[in-house]
């Protein structure tokens, strides 16, 4: 056991406590993404994401909104407590878990900026109509229409897919980046590829970025198209034209979206053609609103006792734990 003050104590707790949450989410999310595949459930691009990041911001919202405050409250200041060695390796676990992730961030968002300084070396300015985001013409062996960039976004096209493509289908295919754009899905990759979680090396943690990478880019057609027949078709048609001319298109895992990066082509060219498509807000938007406020309302009725409760189990896990 290991001697400790009030503010020593709470720090390894803290951590403590975020591994364990962490492990536990991971556990959950595990069950229910088996759950959805047994079910064969779709989801959307935002329910992906959210459920990719479920144990790393389950583990922070428990410490920040749970576990900080109780123990600021409800702990003794003038106590001296021993922590035993089982919570110690959990704070040293959950160190260690957001090392990891600091440094798989740190690697992405470096691999992203290599790859677009080896484009943008043979780069020149380009016009495209429909944007305000800065283009340019870049070298390439393959077609490439690409987002780069989080904070200074720029759009890479090559020669070849300039070429390929009509002016509509490249007008199409400019919106479809800009529609990744507006979603931010630059910033969600590289955010669920630095996730702080023990989830990441699961093979339920490698299908959900699968699934949201492929709802992202149904997303990005829908935002592209704006539900108009000629914008669904020209879309369409520059898909088909770029995935012939790219037999082996695989999804980058640097934070750099692309025009058939990710998602089924075919999938994808059936559901612009189709004109019964579902629009990109889904139905019941208002109710989950209204079940969120309602969730709010009865979380601060709770908070007092939730927070004495959580203090509880810590002492429980000081005292009982070997």
């Amino acid at each position: 056991m290991i001697e400790s003050s009030f503010g020593v104590q709470a720090v390894i707790l803290a951590f403590a406590w975020f591994f364990v949450v962490n492990l536990l989410a991971c556990v959950a999310t595990v069950a229910l993404m088996r759950r959805y595949e047994r079910r064969r459930v779709k989801l959307s691009a935002g329910q992906w994401f959210s459920l990719r990041m479920l144990p790393a911001s389950s583990a922070f919202a428990f410490v920040l909104v749970i576990f900080v405050p109780s123990y600021w409250q409800f702990e003794p200041r003038e106590a001296v407590e021993a922590v035993d060695l089982t919570l110690t390796l959990c704070a040293i676990g959950a160190v260690a878990t957001l090392a990891i992730a600091a440094y798989r961030g740190v690697s992405t968002w470096g691999a992203a900026g290599l790859r677009t300084r080896a484009w943008m070396r043979t780069s020149r300015p380009l016009a495209l109509p429909g944007t305000k985001i800065p283009a340019f013409e870049v070298d390439s062996d393959a077609p490439v229409l690409a987002l780069a960039g989080i904070v200074r976004p720029r759009l890479l096209v090559t020669r070849a897919l300039i070429d390929a493509l009509t002016r509509e289908e490249l007008a199409a295919s400019v919106a479809h980046e800009i529609g990744h754009w507006d979603a931010l899905d630059n910033l969600k990759r590289l955010v669920m590829r630095a996730a702080p979680d023990l989830f990441g090396a699961t093979a339920s943690a490698h299908t959900i970025e699968r699934g949201w990478a492929a709802a992202s880019e149904h997303s990005a057609d829908r935002l592209a198209s704006d539900g108009q027949p000629a914008s669904r078709c020209a879309l369409a048609s520059a898909l088909v034209k770029v995935a012939r001319l790219t037999p082996v298109a695989r999804p980058l895992t640097e934070p750099i979206s692309t025009l058939i990066g990710g998602g089924d082509i075919a999938s994808r060219v059936r559901s612009l053609l189709d004109d019964g498509a579902r629009s990109d807000v889904a139905p019941g938007a208002h109710s989950r609103w209204l079940i969120a406020g309602t969730a709010g309302v009865a979380l601060a009725a709770t908070y007092t006792p939730m927070l004495r409760a959580a203090h509880m189990a810590t002492e429980a896990l000081v005292h009982f734990l070997p």
